[in-house]
């Protein structure tokens, strides 16, 4: 009895050895430095010292004029990328995992752009939809029509940039339905084709409810790239004109180069605690709706 007790105790004694390296290398990348953001978004600090403030940093970035607009923008963008990545990902991964001849080419040209650097398409979709000199507009003009100023007029400024999220990161989810839909077994659909099913029932009725997986792993992961979404929108318009494109991380960035660290380390806290709580909620009923399909 006790031999036997001995085993199990040298046993657990191992793993806890093997898991002990991995357990401190994620304490020292992303827990204590997600405790010093905490800390230090209660002070006033700069590269050599630091003064303890309490909740002033986040009381004045509450304040800030442009955080409302902020707030409002980095809804709707993650919206609208993450709902176009959904269905545009699903229509591209049915349409490349049917008869194509082709569909192994078109394959490697949607997910191409996965794989350019982000301030790169940034800037050359920065030229491409300048109003006059652009490509966009002057291949509009050909056909006689007058392109906006997809990059100045503050009505559009937002969806222009979230467009070309969705160009970019399209081919992503694409792929992952990709994954989801070669993993359904082949007798379901000889079964509806028996049964006279055709292309719709076909999608319908077997393709898009045992995607479900692959789905919700692009919602959450599109979803949560679109409420911190920086990169792109800073090197295409800086978040102008105006606030119009401003995001929270283009806010938080700005704070930052005004030489304001406490309170741009607040905002980053602030953007931690906003995303949990919009993606865990939205992860269980995901979750929740998988398990009932």
């Amino acid at each position: 009895m006790q031999k036997a007790s001995l085993t199990k105790a040298s046993k657990r004694l191992y793993t806890y050895k093997f898991l002990l390296p991995a357990g401190i290398i994620y304490f020292v990348l992303f827990l204590l430095p997600t405790i010093m953001s905490f800390f230090f978004s209660m002070t006033r600090w700069d590269l050599v010292e630091w003064d303890f403030i309490g909740f002033d940093n986040y009381k004045t970035f509450f304040s800030e004029s442009s955080l409302n607009i902020g707030f409002r923008n980095t809804l709707i963008y993650a919206v609208v990328t993450c709902g176009l990545k959904v269905i545009l990902g699903l229509l591209l991964g049915v349409a490349l995992t049917s008869g194509l001849r082709i569909k192994g080419y078109l394959r490697s040209v949607v997910f191409f752009p996965t794989l350019l650097s982000t301030i790169a398409v940034g800037i050359a979709f920065s030229s491409m939809m300048h109003p006059s000199q652009g490509l966009i507009n002057k291949s509009l003009a050909l056909a006689g029509i007058v392109g906006p100023d997809w990059l100045g007029d503050t009505s559009i400024a937002l969806l222009s940039v979230a467009f070309v999220d969705v160009w970019k990161g399209v081919g992503m989810a694409t792929v992952i339905f990709i994954a989801g839909i070669m993993s359904i077994p082949e007798d379901y659909y000889e079964a509806l084709q028996i049964d006279g099913g055709n292309a719709w029932d076909r999608f319908w009725h077997i393709t898009n409810p045992l995607v479900a997986p692959a789905m919700n792993s692009v919602i959450i992961l599109s979803f949560i790239g679109g409420l911190r979404s920086f990169d792109l929108v800073w090197a295409m318009t800086k978040g102008g004109p105006g606030f119009s494109t401003d995001l929270i991380a283009s806010i938080i960035y700005k704070q930052y180069q005004g030489g304001f660290y406490g309170l741009s380390t607040a905002g980053n806290v602030i953007l931690f605690i906003g995303v949990s709580l919009l993606a865990f909620p939205l992860l269980k009923l995901l979750s929740k709706r998988e398990v009932d399909l």
